[in-house]
């Protein structure tokens, strides 16, 4: 049990505060804002004030930022502390504002303020805190959580905290379910035409041996990654884009095709699953909608997650989009550019509408990791990106964390110029996952 004081009771300190205490306490942080109440209690105390009421008191002077409404220019100049950054630097005894710093990063408050955007309309990494200030691989806010957990053990010997356990989360983006299957007549014949204009010999055998069933759908690597999941005791999420309309970002297979609807089915009845909304959908409310409602649809089944294609994602409009249709969980909260740890967290978090300054009830699953990030943005072999897969998973492990993964069918399969990334992710599923399973 812990009391903490602040003179006024925020949205944003609110919400700041029920997050550290679902991720160090069973029963959650009680606040006051009576000082004779709080001098007067018993039980460990944070003072989260300008002044020092008691001895017995852990002590955190705030900045103005969780008092403050509205979204301006911050000064987060950051320096060292135990050998990782900080930034709101105070005189308290953690010698930062924890809350507030905590608060920026996990709000995203950085991408409200005027920034440029990348190639395809999303924030741009570069211009992020965490990627300036060289933090970007680290759950920076899981490793505060864990020092300052180490601070009120010192201060209050014997305090309970609750018990978490490492997690590793795979999920599945189905951009394309097939390669040349059941997309039709004129799709195949357009695929054909082009191979040959551009002397694309190799591919055009492989095209008319597929369709003449001698040879397997290069992206059909389904049966191998279920015999995977059944051998780790996994369960992962798999997410589908069912875009009606085929476009420059949406090329999934039809939705009118029954190999594909039979597949969704099959996963949902085994898997979490969830919508990958088309590009044409991230500003056409209606067109998203109807994309949910076609998945409900072929599941049968209410469907609460989703990830955007592309990790499209826009503050605040994208997670008020997906929270109108029903959306409880979002799984696009990384970079569709570059791994690593977008809101510096590996844990779920219930987003924050800085716009709105309110606590929402969507559910935030930050990924950290991302085969197509690693194999077309940051041009890995299949051995480099798994000495980057690693070094997250240790992170994230250390920290007592969720790592949350993104794989694609499309590079785990046997297509041309994909050699390894399948072969380097059953090392990664057998060494880690399997283990972490088997040990839980």
């Amino acid at each position: 049990m812990l009391l903490l004081y602040c003179q006024t009771l925020t949205p944003r300190l609110q919400y700041i505060v029920n997050f550290f205490s679902a991720a160090l306490f069973d029963a959650p942080v009680q606040v006051t804002t009576n000082k004779e109440e709080y001098r007067l209690a018993v039980i460990p105390k944070l003072n989260y004030s300008e002044e020092e009421i008691c001895e017995d008191e852990l002590m955190i002077r705030p900045v103005p930022l969780l008092f403050e409404t509205g979204i301006r220019v911050q000064d987060t100049s950051c320096f060292e502390i135990n050998y990782h950054k900080a930034f709101f630097q105070t005189a308290g005894d953690l010698h930062f504002d924890l809350f507030a710093a905590a608060f920026y990063l996990l709000s995203r408050y950085e991408e409200y303020l005027p920034n440029e955007k990348d190639e395809y309309g999303r924030y741009a990494y570069a211009q992020s805190l965490a990627y300036k200030e060289g933090f970007l691989h680290q759950p920076l806010v899981n490793i505060w959580i864990q020092e300052f957990k180490k601070l009120l053990s010192r201060k209050f010997p014997g305090m309970a905290f609750k018990n978490k356990a490492f997690a590793n989360m795979l999920s599945y983006d189905i951009d394309m379910a097939y390669s040349y299957l059941h997309k039709g007549f004129l799709r195949n014949l357009g695929g054909a035409l082009r191979s040959i204009v551009k002397g694309q010999w190799k591919l055009l055998a492989e095209r008319l041996l597929v369709l003449l069933k001698v040879r397997k759908d290069p992206f059909d690597c389904y049966e191998w990654l279920d015999a995977l999941h059944l051998y780790c005791r996994l369960k992962p999420y798999y997410f589908f884009l069912a875009a009606k309309q085929r476009s420059r970002y949406d090329k999934n297979t039809p939705t009118n095709a029954k190999a594909f609807r039979d597949i969704i089915e099959y996963y949902s009845a085994t898997y979490d699953v969830g919508i990958h909304p088309s590009w044409q959908s991230y500003d056409r409310p209606a067109l998203m909608k109807e994309e949910l409602e076609w998945m409900e649809a072929v599941t049968g089944k209410r469907i609460v997650n989703s990830r955007q294609h592309y990790i499209r994602l826009n503050l605040p409009a994208t997670y008020r989009q997906l929270m109108a249709i029903g959306i409880q969980k979002d799984f696009s909260m990384g970079y569709g550019g570059i791994n690593g740890f977008r809101a510096s967290v590996c844990s779920p978090f219930y987003w924050y509408d800085l716009e709105g300054e309110s606590a929402t009830e969507l559910m935030v699953y930050p990924f950290c990791f991302m085969d197509a990030n690693a194999f077309y943005k940051q041009h890995y072999t299949p051995m480099q990106a798994y000495s980057e897969l690693m070094k997250y998973y240790d992170e994230v492990k250390k920290v007592s964390g969720t790592m949350i993964t993104i794989w694609h069918n499309t590079l785990l399969g046997a297509a041309s110029g994909t050699e390894g990334w399948k072969e380097m992710f059953e090392l990664f599923m057998k060494e880690t996952v399997y283990w972490d399973a088997y040990s839980n």
